[in-house]
């Protein structure tokens, strides 16, 4: 069976703005129950939680994702990749970083995310 790759580039761009648009947008592209794991003490985060962890931390500045990898089952999707991710006075932080959306009455939504940390 050939995956549909129709959607694929709207979804990473939602992927890059995730990073980059501000917590309104990352909170309009998330389902309501999402759940996300990040690293540095948060851990596992759902619902409201994130959205409160996350409106005290800075912007990201930019996002390079590299080592992509794109798999779609019905209204299912996961996007794999390799965040380089920059931010105003800070080092450039390394990531292996996976999210799954789900296409819910025709939208597509972010429904988990995870983040790994590279050395």
């Amino acid at each position: 069976m050939t995956l549909s790759r129709h959607h694929e580039p709207d979804l990473w761009e939602m992927e890059e703005h995730f990073w980059t648009a501000g917590l309104d947008a990352a909170r309009g592209t998330s389902a309501t129950g999402a759940v996300m794991i990040l690293p540095y003490a948060p851990g596992i985060l759902q619902g409201q939680t994130i959205w409160q962890h996350l409106k005290d931390q800075p912007l990201w500045r930019s996002i390079t994702m590299t080592e992509k990898t794109y798999s779609r089952q019905k209204d299912v999707a996961v996007l794999a990749y390799r965040a380089s991710a920059e931010r105003e006075d800070a080092p450039i932080y390394e990531a292996l970083c996976v999210s799954t959306y789900l296409r819910d009455d025709g939208r597509w939504v972010r429904l988990s995310h995870q983040e790994t940390p590279v050395a």
